[in-house]
């Protein structure tokens, strides 16, 4: 098995209030990865582990942690419900198609905004990014030429102004 001490992805799907930004990192149970996960899961009160559906964790063991504040239930309501349902099926369908080894684990941070309504579109884009960012991890993108080849006109997709 190759080096998966620590593996980094990330990814940004779909736009509007339903956009889903995903950071992940990915790791070996007895490395870096193992110990952040131990702590986060036994300290943070709003991080959860992916389920598929109840009492079935998602594997690898993967947690979700918001990047944002939830001040309502109906934000809870989507974090909890269709972003980490997204998360939980590309996690288990990365698996199956042979991109993601079994024995790791994973900590996601999953951005959802808080004005997201459009329950179905939060799952998708949830889906696609989290997808996208083990795909990034697993290959080690983005590669430093491609981070030479864009660094000039690299622009944040939240950022307005030059």
């Amino acid at each position: 098995m190759e080096d998966f001490t620590l593996k980094i992805g990330e990814a940004l799907c779909g736009e509007g209030s339903e956009v889903a930004h995903v950071d992940l990192i990915l790791g070996e149970k007895s490395g870096p990865v193992g110990e952040a996960y131990a702590r986060v899961l036994a300290s943070d009160k709003n991080a959860l582990q992916a389920i598929l559906e109840p009492n079935v964790l998602v594997k690898p063991h993967t947690l979700i942690i918001p990047t944002v504040k939830m001040k309502d239930m109906r934000h809870a309501s989507i974090v909890y419900g269709p972003a980490q349902a997204g998360v939980a099926k590309a996690i288990a369908d990365s698996v199956q198609d042979g991109i993601l080894p079994e024995g790791v684990l994973v900590i996601t941070n999953v951005f959802v905004h808080p004005s997201a309504s459009e329950r179905k579109q939060v799952y998708i884009n949830n889906y696609k990014a989290t997808r996208h960012a083990i795909r990034r991890a697993m290959e080690g993108r983005p590669t430093s030429e491609e981070i030479m080849d864009v660094k000039d006109n690299a622009r944040h997709p939240f950022r307005y102004s030059p």
